[in-house]
């Protein structure tokens, strides 16, 4: 799950400021040091966006497609006992779910041709085909897996900023198999991906703008 990145939206153009880190407090804390040195120089953040390869869940997310995401979700965050895992919700501790704002992701991932589902936050990468199949039991529709998007998440929405988590699929959740990784197909489509985003933010714009003048009239 490497290569997750947060991106700004400046002038129409996406700006990468930080990447090559991995794990969600290591993400959390760089995100949040950035969106407050941007806020601090008066050049605030419009939109976060949590990019990078993932493991996708099969059928829906087949190697070398893009998933985005409709829930952003701390899949580990909780307990485990004898009789299962238990959620840091019914804990009373927290959240470990964000979503990002519907349209925008639903418009998102129709212009990217993307699966849509909920993207899980792992701090252990799935290994096995019986952790796959919990995950998948626990997370109705979850698209993909990786390690950084919740903590991005949890910059994004304590600044106020809207947040996105975008991913491309380089192997399958389930049973750790080197052999059937394609990191090198998954991060070129990352960058088609991303070439593509910025004209999928306009129109999205242009719509909501449209819609608005709309409502206006009526």
């Amino acid at each position: 799950m490497a290569q997750a990145e947060h991106v700004r939206l400046s002038e129409q153009q996406l700006q990468v400021v930080l990447g090559g880190l991995m794990g969600d407090a290591t993400k959390a804390a760089a995100t949040a040091n950035a969106l407050a040195r941007a806020d601090a120089a008066g050049d605030p953040y419009r939109l976060v966006v949590s990019a990078g390869i993932a493991g996708g869940f099969a059928p829906a997310a087949p190697l070398g497609s893009v998933v985005v995401a409709a829930a952003i979700v701390a899949a580990d965050l909780g307990v485990r006992t004898t009789e299962g895992f238990t959620p840091v919700e019914e804990l009373g501790f927290g959240t470990s779910e964000h979503k990002p704002p519907a349209a925008l992701a639903e418009a998102v991932a129709a212009a990217l041709g993307a699966a849509y589902g909920p993207v899980l936050t792992v701090s252990t990468v799935t290994g096995t085909a019986a952790r796959a199949a919990e995950l998948s039991a626990r997370h109705p529709g979850a698209v993909a897996e990786a390690m950084e998007g919740f903590g991005v998440a949890e910059a994004a929405v304590a600044a106020g900023v809207p947040v996105l988590e975008i991913r491309t699929v380089s192997n399958p959740v389930g049973p750790r198999d080197r052999a059937a990784w394609r990191i090198g197909p998954a991060l070129a489509a990352l960058t088609t991906a991303f070439e593509r985003l910025p004209t999928a933010l306009a129109d999205f714009g242009k719509q909501a703008d449209a819609t608005e003048v709309e409502a206006g009239h009526g």
